[in-house]
């Protein structure tokens, strides 16, 4: 969730003072771009996972303080919650064996943390959602302590004014209450970072938002929160509320969310942050020491650090962010898209076919999002998050006729998109091998029809039909996925029946109502 931060206080001189500076910096970086003070292109990459703790008996532990310390590395931080974690893996050039040499340091230090953890009887847990999870487990004093976590949940609280409200309807309906931003940390996903040059940057930023309910089909892996059986991919609609500051009246008005898909195709990344400043009021209104057109004026690199705490605080979806290394700015786009898991093979697949799909959209002579309209592209992002992998999307016709139709999303993947994220990948020099192999793992989901939500979902009903309670059920099907997850072979491959046993949860942990 970006850097840390301290507060002592906010009077409304610090918020007239945090406004003037976003509009200096925002003004700051439209200089940068006119004079082409950004890195050169590095074909580089990031990966951020989001992980969950939980205990032998699959139910959350609120334990990442005691972990983070034993595993003492930097790569591995603190999340929003007690019950995450956050690895980060160091940026690579997309080229060469670059899959199966992260999918390498993803099993080694994912492979670290969980001895770390089970020394706290703990274990790692890479999941969209922890099916476990209760709203009694998240709470504003199960949040992590650190000064942003806190300030945050001060300053939305104080925003909204009254509890956030949750109130998903999927294969079953959960409505729920939160005084605390805490539901949040229930979502736990895959960033994933590409350096890109300004005149790149809409390009790759509007295929990645063309091709973000695709990557939701494939995907999926949140279909269960608070003991209810939702979305396929329920990240998107609890991150929107959990983190919603408008009351009724506001939304009724058409204010935008915090987190939000978006309304339009960019033309530059300008326009993405002025959309910024003009829709949403500043939630942590701490400045730097910086003055960032000063800095410009006397030939240094400013840090933009306003706009960069402000942009923290509004998820988009695909996210623009601004950076500077080596003492020369650069430009990102983060694709926050992804549920964690449902193992490193997957993980690592999803990985590849992003980049490479990404690229080829983004070079393609009539880009595809000049031919689908803003509009269909949101649609199939709530679709994809309501059906999965049996989503049907709208997706530009080939040939002459243009216009749009309806697709399955798995017949979409295999006749057009995995071609071209193949090509895409040729593009950026990736060994052809690794390219086969984790592009391969996507096309075998669409043939299955599985990925971490459905196999989640049937699991979950193997254990109902053999005799478990709800809430049994669900730590028994966690479990079962702990297991397979670290086993490591994709999840398609995953058989959904097994001996459940005897099964129980601890006699303290309320049951969530039958329901339907």
């Amino acid at each position: 969730m970006g850097e840390k931060v301290a507060a002592d206080g906010i009077d409304l001189a610090d918020r007239e003072r945090y406004r003037r500076k976003l509009h200096d910096c925002l003004e700051g970086l439209r200089r940068m771009l006119a004079e082409k003070r950004f890195d050169r292109p590095k074909n580089l990459m990031g990966l951020e996972i989001e992980l969950n703790l939980a205990g032998a008996d699959g139910l959350p532990r609120m334990l990442n303080s005691q972990v983070l310390e034993r595993i003492a590395s930097g790569d591995f931080q603190t999340e929003l919650a007690q019950c995450n974690l956050e690895v980060n893996i160091t940026p690579h050039r997309l080229s060469g064996r670059v899959l199966d040499q992260l999918a390498e340091e993803l099993r080694t230090g994912l492979g670290y943390a969980e001895r770390k953890a089970r020394e706290l009887a703990a274990r790692i847990v890479m999941i969209g959602i922890l099916p476990t999870l209760h709203a009694s487990d998240l709470t504003a004093s199960s949040l992590s302590a650190n000064d942003r976590y806190v300030l945050l949940n001060e300053q939305m609280r104080a925003a909204r004014g009254e509890d956030f409200a949750i109130d998903i309807e999927g294969v079953e309906r959960l409505v729920s209450r939160s005084p605390s931003i805490a539901p949040e940390a229930a979502c736990t996903s895959v960033q994933l970072h590409l350096q890109v040059t300004p005149g790149r940057f809409a390009a790759v930023w509007n295929a990645a938002q063309a091709i973000a309910a695709v990557q939701i089909a494939v995907g999926a892996n949140s279909p269960f929160l608070f003991g209810r059986e939702l979305w396929r991919e329920s990240r998107p609609p609890v991150f929107q509320q959990a983190t919603d500051t408008r009351v009724p009246e506001l939304q009724a008005q058409g204010v935008r969310p915090r987190t939000w898909f978006g309304e339009r195709w960019v033309d530059s990344v300008h326009e993405l942050f002025e959309e910024n400043l003009r829709f949403f009021p500043p939630l942590l209104p701490l400045c730097g020491p910086q003055e960032p057109l000063r800095v410009l004026d006397e030939g240094g690199v400013p840090d933009l650090a306003e706009l960069v705490l402000h942009n923290g605080t509004i998820y988009r979806w695909n996210r623009p962010v601004y950076g500077v290394a080596g003492g020369v700015a650069h430009l990102r786009v983060e694709n926050r898209v992804l549920p964690a898991g449902p193992t490193v093979a997957d993980v690592v697949a999803n990985t590849a076919f992003y980049y490479g799909l990404v690229r080829a959209l983004a070079e393609q002579p009539r880009p595809v999002w000049t031919r689908l309209p803003f509009a269909a592209a949101a649609g199939n992002f709530d679709t994809a998050c309501r059906h999965g992998i049996d989503a049907v999307l709208r997706w530009p016709r080939s040939g002459r006729a243009g216009g749009t139709a309806e697709i399955p999303a798995v017949r979409l993947v295999r006749q057009e998109l995995l071609p071209l994220a193949a090509a895409g990948l040729d593009a950026w020099g990736v060994e052809p091998a690794d390219r086969d192999h984790y592009l391969g793992i996507i096309e075998a989901r669409c043939v299955r029809r599985v990925n971490g939500a459905s196999w989640q979902a049937a699991a979950f009903h193997h254990a109902r039909r053999q005799g478990l309670a709800r809430d049994a059920a669900l730590a028994a099907m966690t479990r079962r996925y702990g297991e397979l997850m670290h086993a490591g072979e994709p999840v398609h491959t995953w058989p959904v029946a097994w001996p459940v046993g005897e099964a129980t949860v601890p006699a303290q942990r309320r049951a969530a109502p039958e329901g339907a």
